[in-house]
């Protein structure tokens, strides 16, 4: 019997939905924005779509034909390259700093977040490492090695700043090798070490001190530090049961920081009201649980431990940037995933989606 190379079609089903959706609150959001500033309405859509949503989805169908083994021994190549292209945003002409940060890579008339890949990558190349380092048995040393490589990762990201995104790769890194058999004790310690960095980096820094203070009292410095949150507060609360309706927003006039970046929650919640933002968070939600399920269901380790690592990848950030939104987290600028605008970031988003719908291909092949 011939076996067909069908990837699982629910969580096929929930990542159109996400995109589409995605799609869709660009165009409702982004269109005043974009009138204002280039004469056209759907400039930020179509910017979306070209350099964003083809190449993405391209490399989604790229990785979700690839062998998966082929994937593993070319996982460490990939790595390095998300290594050198994070120093490389430190280097005259091709480096594109903005506001006092080196994130950017510019060449030509392309400009690139080289942060977003070294996320993909750095899953990759973790699964592949903790699932030769668990037949190994040295617990230990593989301790050790953990933190040297997550020591790593975490000075690059200083140096731009990017406190953000190396947030986002410790607690997915973390994920990782709590899942991967490792002793209790370790995961123990790296929360422990995990809340002295955390205090240190805000300690040396003004203005992550500033947010933190921000946090903890939300009705202080409103129109300084503050003004972000609680612009997002009133386009949420003014969204009401099933919000002001789409493009009708008030608040992404000139109101709303970042409204098509990462406020674009807030803004969303003001159009469609209560009814809207739960549904968003529902299908993220579904994701989640789906991809989870499929990362049980796998029987190779490198390939459960990808999948686990691109499913907390996906929703820690989901989680961060609506928590953020509406005061459980500290602001931090993480963009909604699939959702906010940024070309980098929903290239690499969709190519992490190529890869786990090739995980559960591989489930329905062993199963069929």
């Amino acid at each position: 019997m011939l076996k067909v190379s069908a990837p699982d079609y629910i969580l096929l089903s929930i990542i159109s939905l996400i995109v589409i959706s995605g799609i869709v609150i660009l165009a409702s959001v982004s269109a005043p924005l974009g009138q204002a500033k280039f004469g056209d309405s759907y400039y930020f859509l179509k910017h979306q779509l070209i350099f964003g949503f083809l190449p993405g989805l391209l490399l989604l169908l790229f990785f979700f034909n690839v062998k998966l083994a082929s994937l593993k021994r070319k996982a460490p190549i990939l790595f390095l390259i998300g290594l050198i292209l994070m120093l490389a945003v430190f280097l005259p002409l091709i480096g594109l700093g903005q506001g006092g940060a080196s994130r950017w890579l510019h060449i030509g008339p392309f400009s690139f977040q080289p942060s977003e890949f070294l996320k993909l990558s750095f899953i990759l190349y973790l699964a592949g490492w903790l699932a030769s380092r668990i037949q190994k048995r040295e617990p230990n040393l593989t301790l050790a090695l953990f933190l040297i490589i997550i020591g790593a990762i975490g000075l690059l990201l200083y140096l731009q700043p990017n406190i953000s995104t190396l947030g986002i790769i410790v607690l997915t890194g973390f994920l990782m090798y709590f899942t991967a058999k490792t002793p209790l004790w370790h995961s123990l310690l790296m929360i422990v070490l995990g809340f002295a960095a955390l205090y240190f980096l805000i300690q040396i820094s003004s203005y992550r001190l500033d947010r933190f203070l921000v946090f903890q009292n939300q009705n202080t410095n409103l129109m300084g530090i503050g003004y972000q949150l609680s612009q997002a507060k009133i386009a949420i609360g003014s969204g009401g049961l099933s919000g002001v309706g789409l493009g009708m927003s008030s608040q992404k006039l000139g109101f709303l920081p970042q409204s098509i970046a990462d406020s674009i929650f807030a803004v969303f919640s003001e159009e469609t009201g209560f009814i809207g933002a739960f549904f968003l968070v529902l299908i993220f939600s579904i994701f989640f649980i789906r991809s989870i399920q499929i990362a049980k269901k796998t029987k190779d380790q490198f390939s459960q431990l990808a999948a686990l690592g691109i499913a907390c990848w996906i929703i820690i950030q989901t989680f961060v940037n609506i928590g953020a939104m509406i005061g459980l987290v500290p602001l931090t600028g993480v963009p909604l995933p699939f959702i906010g605008y940024g070309g980098s970031a929903l290239i690499i988003e969709l190519a992490a989606m190529g890869i786990l719908l090739n995980i559960s291909k591989q489930n329905q092949l062993r199963n069929s």
